[in-house]
């Protein structure tokens, strides 16, 4: 039998020159993705290499999302173009072409965003916290978008009506929210963390007791790392509730503290001291003077309040500070005579005329009797 006999065999309603065509469209798309995907990737990598920005690498990791099974499937469809089939079966196989190739598009638009958004989510938290911030939940918003969008074309184009099946997945939306309410108020609450600004990573923050450095801000929770060591997880829900206390941009820390002296200082030496206080708090580098006052007469002591601001916000030179402002007070007070109040109680004893001439331990015994009586 020749070839041409051979060709012309009917296999399955179709020729056999037809399955053979059919084989050659999807050998040849196997071929050409296994051949071209590495020339290319070399290609662009080496051309990436010289340039500075991202959008070539990011389209260089596009690339290496190409998979060869959805690239068989793709195939599909010039193959059954070339064969007479059922209408179901052309139907299934081409919507299995239509998978592929949406599919693979999504992979190459999804690694191209991921890619981005990840290098520069990295290079931002070293120098823009609240950019790395915001691209967090960038890169999972867009991943949602894209690929809801990739399941309504390809239902489209495999035929069916997304209409109706808009308004039904409306429905079913309002329970599953119901049923996750938690867990998308979390979700917004990280959106409005990320939209609002309270705090960055890399801040300093205050919750309640709990006080520490934002290391991480997620969809669901924020990490915390407090500062005895431990991470501290919040959920994102209960920081927008919270009155929360952000020192990331305190230029300066106003200090307001107490001093009390004994009763028995003499009111020319009582005016000594806001200008003795004022002496010490100017001999310190990073701090500044604003006022001290006789405040009021406490039930032991004269009490003075002194104010000043620290130049920094570190608090570490705060407490260097104050440790040093306490010994120069100490020193200076000493200096003036000046004894720092304690808390004292003085009792008077009077005694009755009758008991005048009586020894003091008679007396004693006496007013024990009046009381027990």
């Amino acid at each position: 039998m020749s070839l041409s006999a051979w060709l012309s065999l009917s296999l399955l309603g179709n020729p056999l020159m037809n399955w053979l065509m059919a084989l050659g469209w999807m050998a040849l798309v196997v071929v050409v993705v296994a051949s071209v995907k590495p020339i290319l990737i070399a290609w662009l990598s080496a051309f990436a290499s010289r340039t500075n920005n991202r959008w070539d690498d990011a389209l260089v990791d596009a690339l290496k999302g190409t998979r060869l099974p959805l690239a068989v499937l793709v195939g599909l469809y010039p193959a059954v173009q070339n064969l007479t089939l059922p209408a179901v079966t052309a139907k299934w196989l081409i919507g299995l072409a239509a998978v592929g190739l949406f599919v693979q598009v999504g992979l190459w638009v999804s690694r191209f965003l991921d890619f981005w958004i990840r290098t520069s989510r990295e290079r931002a938290i070293a120098h823009d916290p609240e950019t790395a911030t915001g691209l967090a939940a960038m890169s999972f918003i867009a991943r949602l978008v894209l690929w809801s969008l990739v399941f309504l074309l390809l239902l489209d184009n495999l035929g069916f009506n997304v209409t109706t099946l808009l308004a039904g997945l409306g429905v079913g939306g309002i329970a599953v929210g119901l049923a996750l309410q938690n867990i998308l108020g979390d979700l917004f609450s990280s959106l409005s963390i990320v939209l609002d600004k309270p705090f960055q990573i890399g801040h300093f923050v205050v919750v309640d007791n709990f006080s520490g450095t934002v290391e991480n801000i997620g969809l669901k929770t924020t990490r915390i790392r407090s500062i005895s060591g431990e991470i501290v997880v919040f959920s994102n829900t209960d920081l927008t509730k919270a009155r929360l206390r952000n020192y990331k941009f305190m230029q300066e820390r106003r200090i307001v503290f107490a001093l009390g002296v004994t009763y028995d200082t003499p009111p020319d030496t009582l005016e000594k001291i806001p200008g003795m206080v004022k002496e010490v708090i100017d001999a310190q580098a990073d701090a500044r003077f604003d006022r001290a006052h006789f405040k009021d007469f406490g039930d032991s002591s004269l009490n003075f309040e002194v104010v000043y601001w620290m130049k920094t916000a570190d608090y570490t030179a705060y407490m260097t500070t104050q440790q040093a402002i306490n010994l120069g007070l100490m020193r200076g007070c000493s200096a003036l005579g000046v004894e720092f109040a304690f808390p004292t109680r003085m009792v008077h004893l009077q005694f009755a005329p009758s008991t005048a001439a009586a020894s003091p331990l008679e007396s004693m015994k006496q007013l024990v009797q009046e009381a027990s009586s």
